[in-house]
């Protein structure tokens, strides 16, 4: 039954974003910064559920559920893209802040070159955070059970099968790159949204208000999501019982989350909507 229901979700996931990037792709009107890194948002999300999802549904058919150190690994840098995809979701707040705030030097302040350096830099930054958690936790000695309670090769269940002197220590460095990065982009996109309102609320007419809102809706709605979920992952109180919970807030996080963003932005984005019409359903 879960194997159904998230290979279901799952493809449904590729399937919204592949019709994202080759709608942007073919349509002409949609070639701007803010659907740049909505494609490069899509390209993120499909590589975080292409490394996690096919290994769990493989898992849920198999009797053999072993993994080796070196796939542990390779599976834990996977979870790279989850903090690209917070670099990018901080970069589309600051394309809504320049096209909001200053749209008179918008397209001077987010040309090609500069969306590309954007793009180029949120990737690098999920790599270089990727690569630092990924190689401090797997420096540690693993002794004793080597069962890993978890559907993955995830941060915090790895850690309960380290042990040595300096767990603690690489536990609290992790734990404290991990929410410098997600709470340093959920800080800065607080912040550009507080210029974004004050600039909406300056707007005299309540359409120019709605208009100026409604190209923000869905970039906010995939941030409450984003941010919610993984705000109960790593900054909730962990307490001896709390395993099972943070197996489905985990499940949840890399299995629904990636599936509500496409639908999001398809449903919330008028353009893009409009756009897929155009391009898909007239031709079908």
């Amino acid at each position: 039954m879960f194997f159904l229901l998230f290979l279901l979700v799952y493809l449904f996931t590729l399937l919204g974003n592949l019709l994202i990037m080759a709608t942007v792709w073919s349509e002409c009107s949609l070639h701007t910064p803010m659907y740049l890194f909505l494609c490069a948002l899509s390209i993120s999300e499909i590589l975080y559920t292409f490394a996690i999802i096919p290994r769990m549904l493989a898992d849920l058919l198999s009797t053999d559920l072993s993994i080796s150190f070196v796939a542990c690994a390779s599976q834990m840098f996977s979870f790279t893209p989850g903090f690209t995809h917070s670099f990018l979701l901080t970069v589309m707040g600051y394309d809504r802040y320049l096209a909001i705030c200053h749209p008179l030097r918008y397209n001077v302040l987010m040309n090609p070159r500069g969306c590309a350096c954007l793009v180029v830099w949120s990737w690098t930054g999920g790599l270089v955070v990727g690569l630092v958690v990924t190689s401090s936790i797997f420096q540690l000695t693993f002794c004793g059970s080597n069962e890993i309670r978890y559907f993955g090769c995830h941060v915090l269940p790895l850690f309960k099968l380290a042990c040595g002197d300096n767990v603690s220590t690489v536990a609290k460095g992790v734990g404290l790159v991990c929410i410098a990065a997600l709470l340093g982009c959920c800080l800065l996109i607080l912040h550009s949204y507080a210029f974004i309102v004050a600039a909406i609320l300056r707007i005299p007419s309540a359409e120019g208000r709605h208009k100026a809102f409604s190209t923000c809706a869905s970039h906010l709605t995939v941030v409450v999501v984003h941010y919610g979920f993984a705000s109960v992952i790593y900054l909730k109180p962990k307490g001896p019982q709390s395993l099972e919970g943070d197996t489905l807030m985990g499940i949840t996080y890399t299995v629904l989350t990636p599936f509500l963003s496409p639908i999001i932005f398809s449903l919330r984005n008028k353009e893009l909507k409009e756009a897929m019409k155009k391009t898909f359903l007239s031709k079908l």
